[in-house]
């Protein structure tokens, strides 16, 4: 390649910046069981405008009064980095866990979805609901409400399938997740 032709390669600006891909971990944090901590760590997100894309909480310690808040959440590894530590810094926050980058992990959620069908539609309902292995929890003459719990992708995958076949409805836990091993955090 010639010296002149080289040169209408290169921009005058520089090289472009190459952009990290956007990644989804799942955070583990123990936080002090007390009013306004969800509102404190909701807060460092928006505030940042980081995204949660799944958010559970609940008290998993009653006499040390302490939660666990589960955060699924997506950004660039920078990004990520930058949430574990401002939560670390956190008053409430005792200990955060990136289990996405600290190995394996099982992540599980709970979900209840409505289908509203008559005949066919209802009986392929029911069909696909058991081979998901999901529970029929109410019952009308045109209408279940179903229990699954999976990974998400299962979720997803059934919701897909039963949006044709009369969904109306669908209420999710989030995500619940935890390091798999002896270890405990």
């Amino acid at each position: 390649m010639t010296r002149k032709s080289l040169q209408d390669k290169i921009s005058v600006y520089g090289a472009a910046p190459v952009s990290d891909p956007i990644q989804s971990h799942t955070l583990a944090v123990i936080v002090d069981n007390e009013p306004g901590v969800l509102a404190r760590v909701v807060g460092l997100f928006t505030g940042r405008g980081y995204n949660i894309e799944s958010l559970t909480v609940a008290e998993t310690d009653h006499d040390k009064k302490l939660s666990r808040i589960t955060i699924l959440c997506s950004g660039t590894v920078h990004v990520i980095e930058q949430i574990h530590h401002q939560l670390e810094r956190l008053v409430p926050v005792h200990y955060v866990s990136n289990l996405t980058l600290e190995g394996p992990h099982i992540e599980r959620e709970l979900a209840l979805m409505k289908v509203v069908g008559k005949k066919e539609k209802r009986i392929e309902a029911l069909q696909i609901a058991e081979s998901f292995r999901a529970k029929s929890v109410d019952t009308t003459l045109d209408s279940f409400v179903f229990e699954l719990t999976g990974s998400p992708e299962k979720i997803d995958a059934f919701i897909d399938l039963m949006r044709p076949l009369g969904l109306v409805e669908v209420s999710r836990t989030g995500i619940a997740a935890m390091a798999r091993g002896r270890d405990g955090i």
